[in-house]
């Protein structure tokens, strides 16, 4: 599968693989997966700091996301994407019910006008699955959840897979599910098509180096039953902004990635007790994150087929 198109990646694994849990593959994932559509005028959000604002005004190049106008959903699943990390909330001041996304600033699109295009994506590729993480919830009460939830029911419908079910491709493209929706609230337990959060392993390290001991020192305490995310993306505090004003997010990253690279090769998926699951990052079109990370699947399939022979 190594050869075909990333975005019918599932699809094109072989069938020894259809029966591995989606919690034992590895899946690619985005960071920065709303960066696209990022307002850059609009306000901090609401729960950035007051020295935060002050970094804004002096240093925006660090504090405000780069908006990539080449990396919309659609084309974001097209390069292999299936897990998003989406920050929701409700701007302040705005009368309407809109939400919107958050990254340090609002996005101009809406929460459901981006979702209808993964929708309408995932009708064209119906073997694909996809991973939604809404999270943060900033401004939204009781009421709004209520609303937004019952708009993600009506945008999805049977898409939508329930809590409990075999989390297999088998499984899954037998029953027609293609959406595991993830909602980090307490109301999520009253709906059986809402998954609880998924861990997200954030080192909040500005170096390769860095990153790499975080997610080590985790590995070695052992993975999470349940789906979980290897964040690769770097993060510069408000010291190294300070001392470090000509570089960006952006050169960051690509500085680092080598490295990263090399230790991301050297990962395993599966049930193993330091195997990794979803692995995400920042940059993901320039930097070729995602066949890096399908291509671990390919582990899986020597390790299965190392049992086979013994049996």
């Amino acid at each position: 599968f190594q050869g075909s198109p990333l975005r019918d990646w599932m699809s094109a694994l072989p069938e020894e693989l259809w029966d591995i849990p989606l919690t034992h593959l590895a899946i690619p994932g985005s960071h920065d997966a709303m960066s696209y559509c990022l307002d850059i005028n609009s306000p901090l959000v609401r729960s950035e700091s007051d020295f935060f604002r002050l970094l804004d005004a002096l240093f925006s190049c660090f504090t405000r996301p780069i908006i990539f106008k080449w990396a919309t959903t659609q084309e974001q699943l097209s390069m292999g994407i299936r897990y998003f990390d989406l920050r929701v909330a409700h701007k302040p001041h705005d009368s309407s019910s809109d939400l919107y996304f958050t990254h340090v600033i609002y996005t101009h699109l809406t929460v459901l006008e981006t979702l209808a295009s993964v929708a309408s994506w995932l009708k064209s590729h119906p073997k694909e699955i996809v991973i939604l993480a809404c999270s943060h919830f900033e401004g939204m009460d009781e009421k709004c959840h209520q609303s937004f939830i019952l708009s993600l029911k009506k945008l999805f419908g049977s898409k939508l897979c329930p809590r409990k079910v075999i989390l297999t491709l088998r499984s899954l493209w037998a029953s027609g599910y293609q959406v595991i929706l993830s909602y980090e609230c307490q109301l999520a337990v009253r709906h059986q098509e809402l998954w609880p959060a998924i861990p997200y392993w954030w080192a909040n390290q500005h170096t390769a180096q860095g990153v790499i001991t975080y997610l080590d020192w985790h590995k070695d305490q052992g993975r999470p039953e349940g789906f979980f995310v290897s964040g690769l993306n770097l993060t510069a505090d408000r010291c190294y902004i300070t001392k470090n004003q000509k570089e960006s997010l952006r050169t960051l990253t690509y500085s680092n990635w080598e490295c990263l690279k090399t230790w991301l090769e050297e990962q395993t998926p599966g049930s193993d007790p330091k195997s990794l699951n979803i692995i995400a990052g920042d940059f993901v079109g320039p930097l070729p994150l995602c066949s890096a990370v399908i291509a671990l699947n390919q582990k899986l399939r020597r390790k299965n087929s190392g049992k086979r022979k013994k049996h």
